[in-house]
């Protein structure tokens, strides 16, 4: 049974932003305790590598809503996987530029 297209549509754009929106509680947070230790480099990698490629396949297909979701997407989990590499002194140093008021 197919989905109604403005039902669909809808459904869609629901899972853009709860996919996008996903990562945000986790950059926010690394940016108030500046703490990542205990987030894994690798999931983050692989992670990243594939919001790019979804995001280069959005633009080979020309399709704007793959292209800005994932997008999105890469900015924040690679600024999620910067900052878990980054040595403490730079991590702090980002953060305090975010967020002046921790």
């Amino acid at each position: 049974m197919a989905l109604d297209t403005s039902l669909a549509s809808w459904v869609g754009g629901l899972a853009t932003i709860c996919s996008t929106a996903s990562f945000i509680p986790q950059a926010w947070k690394i940016i108030r305790e500046r703490r990542t230790h205990d987030l894994s480099v690798g999931m983050y990698a692989v992670t990243v590598v594939g919001f790019a490629l979804w995001t280069t396949y959005g633009v080979a297909l020309g399709q704007w809503p793959l292209i800005v979701s994932n997008a999105i997407c890469l900015v924040v989990s690679a600024f999620i996987l910067a900052m878990t590499l980054l040595p403490r002194p730079k991590k702090e140093q980002v953060a305090d530029a975010l967020d002046p008021t921790a």
